[in-house]
């Protein structure tokens, strides 16, 4: 990895959101003109270059940020985790919206100590997250750069990215 400083500011990350949020626009137009399997490498690439130096354990952001959307193996999942039934997670901790049916509380109300309680059962989303290993990147930049500010990870990657794409 060429020298370059990984932030894992939160707060810096969050300043640093805000003030190039106009650059982040015109940089999600950029990638829609750029070849999608050569984006996917690149992204991809620096993923597995940048996230084994983010400890997200020290960090939890997305846990006291971001409720994610639940599949019915989700709550199958949760209902192991809780050892509650099905009906009382949706209950206990879900909420509907025109989107489906996500975690209500924020942060996360599974999250202890920047830790998820219920690990191995946490949802797909979550074990994914921030899903920069998955294809066709172009097409999801606007959720991610939704995250920009939020995960190191996510801000680190889009920060090298525009560097070795020779965004301006």
């Amino acid at each position: 990895m060429t020298a370059y400083h990984l932030e894992t500011d939160l707060e810096k990350i969050k300043a640093l959101g805000a003030l190039r949020e106009e650059e982040n626009q015109r940089f999600r137009a950029f990638l829609k003109n750029r070849n999608v399997h050569k984006t996917d490498l690149l992204v991809q690439r620096l993923n597995h270059e940048i996230a084994p130096h983010v400890d997200c354990t020290a960090c939890g952001n997305c846990c006291r940020n971001l409720s994610p959307y639940l599949t019915k193996e989700d709550l199958k999942h949760l209902a192991e985790g809780t050892q509650l039934p099905i009906e009382e997670v949706i209950a206990n901790y879900t909420e509907t919206d025109e989107y489906g049916l996500s975690l209500k509380h924020l942060p996360c109300c599974f999250l202890k100590d920047n830790k998820c309680t219920i690990y191995q059962q946490r949802p797909e989303t979550c074990s994914s997250f921030p899903h920069l290993d998955k294809p066709d990147f172009n097409s999801r930049a606007r959720r991610t750069f939704d995250n920009y500010s939020i995960c190191p990870i996510i801000f680190n990657v889009l920060e090298r990215l525009k560097i070795e794409m020779h965004f301006e």
